[in-house]
């Protein structure tokens, strides 16, 4: 016998008799044609065998993914009719009584049925080193009763002619030019494109960027469920969406409306590592783009390395190395015993030129379930052996051959091999119902469909279980409810139909229906896109994304609104604009503007918040009106601050009035007492008329301690500051308050700003320090004194915060007389130091005359009783 004869040895675990694999007879089998039909994509090669087969009685073909097998099982079907066609998956047989014609997967082709015509695609697939002995097992043994096609690329000829040496060759061209179009990002990339990675990870990345740039994209992964991949291809081939986000699953033949595709990355995880992709592959997806006679282009996006200029030249010259070899695994088992079973799937290939396969998933299963000692001596005949092995071949459909896919493959082989001899139905349907929720997310859908279909599968064994009918129908509505909930998942998460709405009618060029209701919301061709607020449009986006759609619609049918809203706005009495939180200006409760530090404390900046559909002119119209209603707003809370701005002054007074202003009214008599003593009698007339009070603690203006006043003092200050007031946690003390506990995290200059004072611990109204300061000036006019009860009932406070305030004023503990505290003043104060003198102790005071020029500044110095409630 051959290496090549001894090579085509039949498929373990089929039944035996004719069929796809086998021919009534060897002089049918050699009798038979065999054509092998090489090319790139887009070569028409697969419509080739499909009008082959409908031109026979009877045929099938066997496609490298389930997708598009299903993807040509539903082209056949609308042609001859359901009833003469065949799906047959791993997970998914549709088989009416008369089929003819057989759209299957390569792994789950029925060998036990003989046709006229049988197609294997993709045929350089036997080089793949995960599902490649496979199709090798297929290339050796399955053929047509008249006629056998092998579809694949041409890097598949040498080792072809070698396998099949009796087949004829014939090459096809591609119908369309595919061409480099070098690396754009995401948000460059041409309409009708698909974007590849190579994980679920990535794939989902892009999807999101996808939906913030472009509205949105239909996304395919191999795991998804046919339903939910129909569903997403529906979306992108009816123009809902531009744009197609997809692991390498689109580059085995499924045939959709792409005109470029962009590589998102060219390495990929086959398994054992991950590895660069060869030009082979590339060229494989690539060639997506462009559909019969349209031409395509591919290129790179996402910061993927641009491929090699030799490696684009072959790319579009379809020019790549011939394959090495194919993957070989001996497909005549024994099944003798588990032992001979493991023995038999470790032989070696009988040609150099193919690779025995070491890895695949269902011999790593045969050893898992062979450790298992129950499982072992349950495979004590050959019967139960090859029972075992039928078990291990359940496919993973998560991929990952994990410890709860083994334990399940166990229980299943030890009710099979048990005395009953089948699956118990109760524990069947709780294994499904386990599966049958719709909630969580795409990833977690995902697991429960992969987890279902692993049912389905089973579901089509009638000798393992009861009503195989039944449960079948099951699992197949439990894929549907997952497989629906899915599709709505990924369509919620990846986009956004208003914004995709938005896009295509943008780039149609056409008018867009807006209104604007009441309330502000903007709707466009039916969608509410946001809302105006004040003079500013706010995108109704999730977390922001899809921004640029719904601005570039904004930007068509918002400017007249924005210019009538300016107009109003520059009409508005002063009674239409009020503060809002922080430093902000609002109009009708709408944010316009907002306050900045300017040169001047009591004039901040106003900074109009506008769109960027308005211009400058819009911005300086909205920020001179509002400048005036501010300083209007001055004038009628703080009209004493006003005036003395206005006051004419020199000397010394023109210093005390610059110091009060860049102190909002107030300061300590102490930090200006230089300034006080260089007053002449004009001066200080001029600030008596002002409005000014000199104390002996503080310099104040009574009408500046209003509640109203102070507040309007709070929020210059904490502007000139830089603060964005409420925020910072500094605010004037209620009306009414006259002390407060003031923290040390308040600074001193903002409590000058709003007329207190902060002694000890407290924060006292000024008007309120200069009268308790008089009553303990009194009390200490005899000596040493004791906190009497008027000044704890003016100053609010109790004995011991009482002792910090005298501290405050400058009077320290001075003994005890009968039990209670007393105190005195430290020492006399001394007259600030003038140019030429030094400082010294402060001049005795004397009585003056009424015509004294010191009668004014006593005058501005006594303490006085102010009404200043608001």
């Amino acid at each position: 016998m051959s290496e090549i004869a001894a090579a085509r040895k039949a498929p373990a675990g089929l039944s035996p008799g004719p069929g796809i694999g086998h021919t009534p007879a060897m002089t049918q089998r050699e009798a038979a044609r065999i054509e092998a039909v090489l090319g790139p994509t887009n070569t028409g090669k697969t419509h080739l065998a499909i009008e082959r087969m409908l031109g026979h009685a009877s045929g099938a073909i066997g496609f490298p993914l389930r997708l598009l097998a299903r993807e040509n099982y539903d082209r056949v079907a609308a042609r001859v009719g359901r009833a003469q066609t065949a799906l047959v998956t791993g997970e998914e047989k549709i088989l009416p009584p008369r089929a003819r014609y057989f759209l299957c997967t390569v792994e789950a082709m029925p060998m036990d049925r003989p046709v006229d015509f049988l197609a294997i695609d993709e045929a350089q697939m036997a080089g793949d080193r995960e599902r490649g002995h496979v199709f090798t097992e297929r290339l050796l043994g399955a053929r047509g009763i008249r006629e056998t096609m092998l579809l694949g690329a041409e890097t598949a000829r040498p080792l072809l002619r070698r396998l099949v040496p009796e087949a004829r060759f014939a090459s096809r061209p591609r119908l369309s030019r595919l061409s480099w179009a070098g690396a754009r990002k995401l948000v460059r990339l041409p309409r009708r494109s698909a974007v590849v990675a190579f994980s679920a990870r990535e794939v989902y990345a892009l999807a999101e960027q996808a939906r913030r740039q472009r509205g949105g994209a239909a996304v395919v992964l191999g795991a998804l469920s046919p339903r939910t991949r129909n569903a997403q291809v529906a979306m992108y081939q009816a123009g809902e969406v531009d744009y197609l986000i997809a692991t390498d699953a689109i580059g085995m033949g499924l045939n959709m409306d792409i005109d470029h595709v962009a590589f998102a990355g060219d390495t990929k995880y086959d398994g054992r590592r991950p590895r660069r992709l060869s030009p082979q592959e590339l060229a494989q997806i690539a060639g997506r783009a462009g559909r019969h006679m349209r031409d395509g282009t591919f290129g790179v996006t996402a910061g993927c390395p641009e491929p090699e200029e030799e490696v684009v030249a072959a790319i579009e010259a379809h020019r790549f190395d011939d394959l090495r070899g194919f993957f070989w695994r001996n497909a005549d088992l024994s099944f003798r015993t588990a032992r001979d079973l493991k023995r038999s799937l470790e032989e070696r290939p009988p040609h150099p030129f193919l690779f025995r396969k070491r890895d695949a998933v269902d011999h790593g299963a045969l050893e898992a379930l062979t450790r298992d000692p129950e499982v072992l001596a349950r495979a004590s005949a050959p019967a139960r052996v090859r029972l075992l092995w039928e078990v291990c071949r359940i496919p993973d459909f998560r991929k990952t051959l994990s410890e709860p896919h083994t334990r399940l493959l166990t229980q299943i082989y030890l009710h099979l091999a048990g005395p009953a001899e089948r699956l118990p139905s109760d524990w069947v349907g709780a294994q499904m119902r386990r599966f049958d929720r719709t909630d969580g997310d795409i990833d977690t859908l995902a697991g429960r469909i992969a987890h279902v279909r692993t049912w389905t599968y089973i579901g089509h064994r009638g000798d393992w279980i009861d009503d195989p009918a039944h449960w079948r129908e099951t699992a197949r509505a439990i894929e549907d409810r997952l497989s629906d909930a899915l599709h709505e998942r990924l369509t919620q998460r990846f986009v956004d139909r208003r914004a995709a709405v938005l896009t295509r009618r943008l780039r149609d060029g056409g008018d867009l229906l807006a209104a604007i209701g009441e309330d502000g919301t903007v709707t466009v061709e039916g969608h509410r896109v946001g809302r105006l607020d004040g003079l500013v449009f706010a995108p109704d986006v999730s977390g922001g994304s899809n921004a640029k759609p719904v601005l570039a619609a904004a930007r068509r049918v918002l400017p007249a609104e924005l210019a009538r809203r300016v107009a109003r706005v520059a009409a508005a009495g002063d009674g239409a604009f009020a503060f809002g939180a922080g430093n902000e200006v609002l109009w009708e409760g709408a944010r316009i503007a907002r306050l900045a530090p300017g040169r001047d404390p009591l004039a901040p900046r106003v900074e109009a918040v506008l769109s960027d559909l308005l211009g400058p002119a819009e911005r300086d119209r909205v920020e001179a009106r509002l400048r005036a209603w501010l300083e209007a707003l001055c004038e009628a809370r703080v009209p004493a601050l006003a005036a003395l701005r206005r006051t004419e002054a020199r000397g010394a007074a023109r210093g005390v009035l610059f110091q009060l202003s860049e102190r909002f009214g107030t300061g300590p008599r102490r930090e200006l007492d230089g300034l006080i003593a260089g007053l002449d009698a004009a001066g200080r007339k001029a600030l008596a008329a002002a409005g000014v009070r000199f104390g002996t603690e503080t310099v104040f203006m009574p009408s500046l301690l209003k509640p109203r006043a102070a507040e309007l003092l709070a929020r210059l200050w904490r502007v000139h500051r830089g603060g964005d007031g409420a925020a910072d946690g500094i605010a004037p003390p209620p009306p009414g308050r006259v002390t407060v506990e003031a923290g040390p995290e308040t600074p001193d200059g903002f409590w000058n700003a709003i007329g207190y004072v902060r002694l000890g611990g407290r924060a006292i109204r000024a008007d309120m320090v200069e009268r308790l300061a008089a009553l303990v000036r009194k009390a200490a006019r005899g000596g040493p004194f004791a906190i009497a009860p008027d000044m704890l009932s003016l100053a609010g406070v109790g004995r011991e915060e009482m002792a910090a305030i005298l501290d405050g004023l400058g009077y320290l503990p001075a003994g005890e007389r009968d039990g209670e505290r007393l105190y005195a003043r430290r020492r006399p104060r001394r007259a600030p130091a003038r140019a030429g003198r030094p400082a010294g102790p402060a001049p005795r005071r004397t009585a003056a005359r009424p015509d004294s020029p010191f009668a004014a500044l006593r005058e501005l110095a006594a303490p006085r009783d102010m009404d200043v409630a608001d």
